[in-house]
């Protein structure tokens, strides 16, 4: 059966971003049985056994108690399981000296629901007509903002700074305020902090600036915080969540362990809160109760933020560091190759500047040395103008063992060097 779509159905039936590349890799996978490859794509978190087994205790405890019942046979409130808004309300005001509500808080199936409720929400074509954009003040950035909102016109990106360290290797994008522009057509800012797939953290003054220029004309800002503290506390420099009137804080569980219950965390100002929540409604009742449930015992014992900070964060970050390690060792000095600042997340961020051949290209010659990337012009969501940069990175997962990264960094060194050697020959 071939049905007619609508103008959503056709856009929303295709895939975007690193969900398309996965595709591809999958296809690559299955063609290639009997090859060893290394993939290095996954944003899926490796199951550590600490983590496990803090699920399942909390399972232990849920089946264990009165409200087993209560939670997986009764509908629920759209805004999510009571017992488990309670618990992120005491965490953060003891933690961050809030002055939190259950009224601040909205739970959904996952952040990137959340992000898709907001960009519906705030981005789009108002009732008198006028386009609402949804700004990505700092572009690359997650791939999924791509996929969120109905109106593709409405995303813009801006092109960012490059802070270079050229004899380290080393760089960093920031915020190019001097050509940020928001103003009354902007209906919502998002970013991610720790960033999907940098690892960049902007800085505290950065977030700030970005908060007051939505603030000064109503926006919401949405910090997606996937890889913040308390939990996962996937960031391996010194940050601390920013709050304010116009900021959602955006959290996510799957990196803490869960990422099969879908579990997507609001905190902000309850009008805002409030928008979200009858956007959940209509759009789904309200989010599983199960993994809530579990993860309110994990949050009020205090559990959840120790093994983030104990367990899940030296874990990638010793994966980042035998990753940064092993490219300096095998990579040419003489070659314009930068690794971004590894500053959070699973992931790290390769510059090859001037490469000779497209990511895509690049992402191709790897494979046939059984090494996978992910092609860095998939995580520009928004940012429509030609830029040579979009071409020449690429994201490497930290979710191999050590031994798969630094092998796997090895092979790339070799085909980067082969690849800008034959430029040159044939120039």
């Amino acid at each position: 059966m071939n049905p007619a779509l609508s103008q959503i159905g056709a856009q929303m039936s295709h895939l975007t971003g690193v969900r398309a590349i996965m595709k591809d890799i999958i296809e690559t996978l299955r063609a290639g049985e009997g090859q060893q490859f290394i993939n290095l794509s996954a944003g899926n978190p490796l199951i550590l056994p600490q983590v496990e087994q803090l699920w399942r205790d909390c399972t232990a405890q849920l089946l264990a108690s009165s409200e087993y019942g209560e939670v997986v046979c009764r509908y629920g409130s759209s805004q999510g399981y009571a017992p488990f808004i309670k618990a992120i309300a005491n965490d953060f005001n003891q933690r961050y000296g809030l002055n939190l509500t259950e009224r601040n808080i909205l739970i959904t199936p996952g952040s990137q629901t959340l992000y898709f409720y907001a960009a519906n929400a705030f981005g789009g074509y108002t009732s008198s007509g006028e386009l609402k954009k949804i700004v990505l003040p700092l572009s690359p950035d997650y791939t999924g903002y791509g996929g969120v909102c109905l109106v593709p016109e409405a995303l813009i990106a801006y092109k960012p700074t490059l802070d270079i360290d050229a004899e380290a290797h080393k760089f960093k994008y920031r915020p190019d305020f001097s050509q940020l522009s928001i103003s009354e057509d902007t209906g919502c800012i998002i970013f991610s902090r720790p960033c999907n797939p940098t690892g960049n953290v902007l800085t505290d003054d950065e977030v700030k600036k970005i908060a007051e220029l939505g603030a000064s004309f109503n926006v919401p800002v949405l910090i997606d915080s996937a890889y913040a503290p308390p939990f996962p506390s996937l960031n391996f420099t010194p940050m601390t969540p920013i709050f304010g009137q116009n900021i959602l804080h955006c959290m996510s569980l799957s990196k803490a362990g869960l990422p099969g219950e879908r579990i997507g965390i609001a905190i902000g100002d309850k009008q805002l809160i409030h928008v979200l929540e009858c956007f959940q409604t209509n759009a789904c009742l309200h989010p599983s109760r199960y993994g809530q449930a579990i993860a309110a015992y994990a949050v009020n014992s205090g559990e959840l933020a120790a093994i983030s900070e104990n367990v899940i964060r030296p874990f990638y970050q010793n994966k980042f560091t035998v990753l940064e390690d092993t490219l300096f060792e095998a990579m040419p000095k003489d070659l314009p190759w930068f690794l971004h600042r590894g500053e959070g997340a699973i992931f790290a961020w390769l510059w090859l500047e001037d490469l000779p051949i497209t990511d895509w290209e690049f992402y191709q010659e790897l494979k046939q040395v059984g090494v996978i990337v992910v092609p860095g012009s998939t995580f520009f969501p928004g940012l429509n103008q030609e830029w040579a940069h979009k071409h020449q990175c690429c994201r490497i997962s930290l979710t191999g063992s050590d031994e798969e990264i630094a092998t796997g960094m090895q092979r790339l060194a070799k085909v980067a060097q082969k690849v800008y050697q034959y430029s040159a020959v044939s120039a």
